[in-house]
């Protein structure tokens, strides 16, 4: 606004000192740093609403916003996706036909979202109207889906059959399959040139798959960070960010030119959601065994400091930003041990292998 050509006079008795606005600029942002009540206080993010979503005992997994109309797509395996409307604070409907829904793919630019179902067929819907347009197979078994803008493509990442289906986007048409040697295929993030990072989390990579040609063109080890699993991407600045699960969870943030890891600040266990906030430089990290999302703050590329740590509730594992809000919504349930009935221990020892009906909530958090 102001040039350095405009000067400001100080009277010293003798000659007038002239101090340029960038001097003054500086001179005050070290005084707030010496006072208080100049400096803006960080603001934590609180509980805002617990909303309980009535129904059978539950299950679930990836969670989907919607921006233009303030819609969460909650995947709720046996109850298929469940569409929630933020702002009014209720459910406004649910896919029809999509049970065992794990996640629900939106893609606005064609008015389509295709949710992930567990028999490894995928929902088609009308995103404006919600309406169910096909059910279509691709496989044995689906867990999530994640969409490439370049191509135009969805990668269905099929675990069990050890490969990624890759199906057009407008057209719901399979365009191709990519077999893996991995059973554990979780997390896809899109580099926005026609490339998809991919972690494999029973083999310690990340990979990156050329989508034209549905082949990958580079595996990387995740040095010091074990089963790679929840991922997000930064564009402008090329680092990958992988949740690790393992014994010492950290979050790894690679180099996407080299596969580096270049930092792995700690999180908390059981993670299985990566989110990187490219107007604010946060990442988020959602962990359900010790009921927590942590988030730091990108000071640069290879650098990151601790923002906070937000306590949620147990098994809150997967989670959604809303990029304007900044809110972030997470789900869970009660739930307990039957010892009548196998326990993930690969979890946790006391991993719940049982939920209660009436108990799925959806809880917000606000920063305040």
């Amino acid at each position: 606004m102001f040039g350095d050509s405009m000067k400001t006079s100080i009277s010293t008795g003798a000659k007038p000192l002239r101090l340029s606005p960038r001097w003054l600029a500086a001179a005050v942002t070290a005084l707030a740093s010496l006072i208080p009540g100049l400096v803006q206080a960080q603001q934590f993010y609180q509980l805002e609403s617990a909303a309980v979503l009535k129904g059978a005992a539950p299950g679930w997994d990836y969670l989907s916003f919607e921006p233009a109309r303030s819609y969460l797509f909650i995947g709720r395996r046996q109850d298929g996706v469940t569409v929630y409307d933020i702002h009014a604070g209720k459910v406004v409907g649910s896919i029809e036909k999509s049970q065992g829904a794990n996640m629900a793919t939106l893609v606005s630019e064609f008015d389509r979202g295709y949710t992930t179902n567990g028999d490894g067929t995928t929902t088609v819907f009308q995103l404006s109207t919600l309406k169910t347009i096909d059910r279509i197979k691709l496989g044995d078994s689906a867990d999530a889906a994640y969409f490439e803008p370049v191509t135009g493509q969805l990668a269905f990442m099929m675990g069990d059959s050890r490969e990624i289906a890759f199906v057009d986007a407008r057209t719901g048409a399979l365009t191709g399959k990519l077999a893996l040697q991995s059973e554990k295929i979780e997390a896809g993030a899109a580099d926005g040139q026609g490339n998809l990072f991919v972690s494999l989390r029973d083999r310690n990579l990340v990979i990156r798959i050329d989508a034209r040609k549905r082949q990958v063109t580079a595996e990387w080890k995740t040095q010091g960070c074990e089963q790679p699993t929840g991922l997000a991407f930064d564009r402008l600045n090329k680092r990958i960010f992988a949740g690790c699960r393992g014994n010492s969870p950290v979050l790894a943030v690679l180099d996407a030119e080299s596969g580096k890891v270049v930092a792995t600040p700690e999180i908390g266990r059981g993670n299985d959601g990566v989110v990187y906030d490219p107007e604010t430089r946060k990442v988020y990290a959602s962990n359900g065994i010790d009921a927590n999302v942590v988030i730091y703050d990108q000071v640069d590329p290879n650098t990151y400091k601790l923002d906070q740590a937000v306590g949620t509730r147990p098994q809150a594992r997967t989670m959604a930003l809303d990029p304007v809000s900044k809110k972030i919504y997470t789900v869970t349930a009660e739930g307990s041990v039957d010892p009548a009935k196998p326990v993930n221990r690969s979890a946790a020892p006391f991993y719940p292998n049982r939920y209660f009906a009436d108990t799925f909530t959806l809880l917000t958090y606000s920063q305040r």
